[in-house]
């Protein structure tokens, strides 16, 4: 599953083919006519494993105020270098926010407050066997795109094979177990998988955005531009300034707003996004009003700047409300397509130069914890020796892995305790000293060829900078020469997707249910696929075979096992240099804004608020 985090939504990030925008034809009322096999029902709704908690006929979901108003405007900030495409899902440009979440519906949408499970919004119904060889998925006659055409299942698949030819990268690795597409009737699509293990692939087809066939017939999908597109979301693009702001309107005739998986949501009449270069200026304009609603990252911030009259008397909220959402991995990534950062021992040499417990006191005032995990805040993180059906899964490639994970617990370095620094710094020149490294002249250079071991981190955050330069400092005791980059939002997101990078700080995120996006974040397959988000590098057939594990869980205790085994070969593999992680979506808000008394398991999602009559 992709969706990792619901805390306020911001936008996300091959051959040519002949598509031809399927006709609408009439149609009869047999949408749910059966797939053929007896015992195969359609069904409302469907959980990864096991049966979904809303029973068919729920009127909407339990953290939902399902009376709450309709009308108002939430100004939002992004703090970026503009955009320059309305178009979401290709490679090419920088898209506005928010545009993959409000202009674009799914045939499923699914619940915060379970692992994994999705209910019927495009698709009223879905049906799938026991080893979920396929899916069909029945559409709702009643379903419509913004320009008031019907949806049709000509339209799914036109969406599926546009995305997955001409789309980002992404989606043809997200559907590569799709061997084949079939329109049964207008209102029925069926898709055969050729890999029946995948129990995720049902689901996930389901979060595919749904594009009119009928708008993208003469225009060339793969170009990124700035005319508004016809969507099948709630709301339309109106006004923009190119690269500076953009506003959405909400369709007052949206079809599905009665619906359960939408009552009670996508609540205000506009929601608009006005970018900003400079965090700080983007800060201060929050607290003058100029916009509504403000996600905090920076802890300094957090404890110093949400203070005055406004915080007292409550006409600005700030509140800390904890998530029980994997808070996934950030830290300094290692590009291991790099020479420098081939041997695993430099990488986890360069781990102890990483001062966490003085960061965190002094830079971040001791809010965060250090993170251990890929999944860290879940149950599907590693800890300990492994053990039962975790070390099982780990003994079929015990010769391919090193003995200190069967022996070692991973724990990120720390410098607690009487040796501190220094100790840690010792363990780091004793692992360069094991891979071939010495020091000459004050520089730690490669002995055999007298190669100085030098990097570059690459930034688009200046704030970031008083986190990287203790680091770049603590690595020059060991004569590692750091330099650092800072470059603009649009010329990283550039370099990122090249792999044009030494080190970058990146958060990668998980959600409670890990699945075929596995494949994007670590498989071979996608080292080399520029736009990828597989930003180490990761080239392992260990990890390879760990990743097919995950996807073909079985059920939900297997799928734990399976996923703390990969997760403690990545931690052993140390293609990253762990950071921190906090529990808790810190927020501050306007008072017109109210939100549900009830926050799901992941988090606050403005798409649950509403403004103040």
């Amino acid at each position: 599953m992709t969706r990792t985090s619901t805390a306020p939504r911001l936008t996300t990030l091959v051959s040519l083919l002949s598509f031809l925008a399927f006709p609408i034809f009439s149609h009869a009322n047999d949408s749910t006519s059966g797939s053929g096999d007896p015992q195969v029902q359609p069904v409302h709704g469907m959980a990864m494993h096991g049966e979904p908690k809303y029973p068919e006929g729920f009127t909407h979901y339990s953290y939902i105020n399902p009376e709450a108003p309709k009308g108002g405007a939430l100004k939002m900030a992004v703090v970026a270098n503009g955009f320059d495409s309305f178009n979401p899902f290709v490679i090419r440009g920088v898209a506005a926010a928010g545009i993959s979440n409000y202009l674009y519906d799914t045939l499923l949408e699914y619940s915060a407050d379970e692992p994994f499970s999705m209910y019927g919004l495009i698709a009223e119904s879905l049906e799938t066997p026991d080893d979920r060889s396929y899916v069909v998925f029945n559409l709702r006659e009643s379903a419509r795109f913004q320009d008031g055409e019907p949806i049709r299942a000509g339209d799914v698949k036109f969406s599926f094979e546009t995305l997955t030819t001409k789309g980002h990268p992404f989606y043809r690795n997200y559907y590569a177990d799709v061997s084949k597409v079939t329109v049964e009737n207008p209102l029925r699509i069926r898709f055969d998988f050729q890999e029946t293990s995948n129990r995720e692939l049902p689901l996930i087809l389901g979060q595919i955005p749904i594009l009119p066939a009928h708008y993208w017939q003469d225009r060339e999908f793969d170009k990124s531009g700035l005319t508004p597109p016809v969507g099948s979301g709630a709301y339309r693009i109106g006004s923009f300034e190119a690269g500076r702001s953009i506003e959405y309107e909400r369709l007052n005739d949206y079809w599905a707003k009665d619906l359960a998986v939408r009552k009670g949501q996508l609540n205000f009449d506009r929601i608009r996004y006005d970018y900003y270069t400079d965090d700080t200026v983007a800060l201060e304009a929050f607290k003058a009003g100029s916009f509504d609603f403000r996600v905090e990252t920076s802890a300094k911030n957090w404890a110093t700047a949400y203070t005055g009259q406004k915080f007292d008397n409550g006409t600005i909220i700030k509140e800390a409300i904890e998530h029980h959402r994997p808070t996934g991995m950030q830290g300094f990534v290692f590009n291991t397509r790099k020479e420098v950062f081939s041997d695993s021992r430099v990488r986890e040499a360069l781990t102890y130069a990483f001062d966490f417990e003085w960061t965190n006191k002094n830079l971040f005032y001791g809010q965060y914890a250090r993170t251990n995990s890929y999944f860290e805040n879940s149950e599907l993180a590693s800890s300990g020796l492994p053990m039962g059906r975790e070390l099982a899964i780990l003994e079929e490639f015990r010769d391919q892995l090193g003995e200190d994970i069967f022996t070692k617990p991973f724990k990120a370095p720390s410098t607690d305790g009487k040796q501190g620094l220094r100790g840690n710094l010792r363990v780091a020149m004793e692992l360069l000293r094991s891979a071939g490294y010495e020091v000459r002249d004050g520089k730690m250079v490669y002995a055999e060829t007298g190669t100085p071991l030098k990097f570059e981190v690459l930034l688009f955050q200046k704030t970031f900078e008083r986190v990287v330069l203790p680091f770049k400092n603590n690595l020059a005791r060991l004569g590692i020469d750091v330099s650092v980059r800072l470059v603009d939002s649009n010329q990283y997101v550039q370099r990122v997707r090249e792999f044009d990078y030494d080190m970058i700080t990146q958060a990668i995120g998980q959600s409670d249910s890990p699945g075929n996006e596995q494949r994007e974040y670590w498989h071979s397959s996608t080292v080399n696929a520029n736009g990828s988000r597989n930003y180490a590098g990761v080239n392992d057939p260990v990890v390879d075979e760990l990743v097919s594990l995950v996807i073909q869980a079985p059920d939900r205790e297997e799928l734990v096992q399976r996923t703390r085994a990969l997760d403690r070969v990545l931690l052993q593999g140390h293609y990253v240099v762990p950071h921190w992680h906090l529990a808790k979506d810190r927020i501050a808000y306007w008072g017109h804004l109210m939100h549900p008394e009830t926050t799901p398991k992941n988090g606050t999602d403005l798409d649950h608020w509403w403004a103040e009559p």
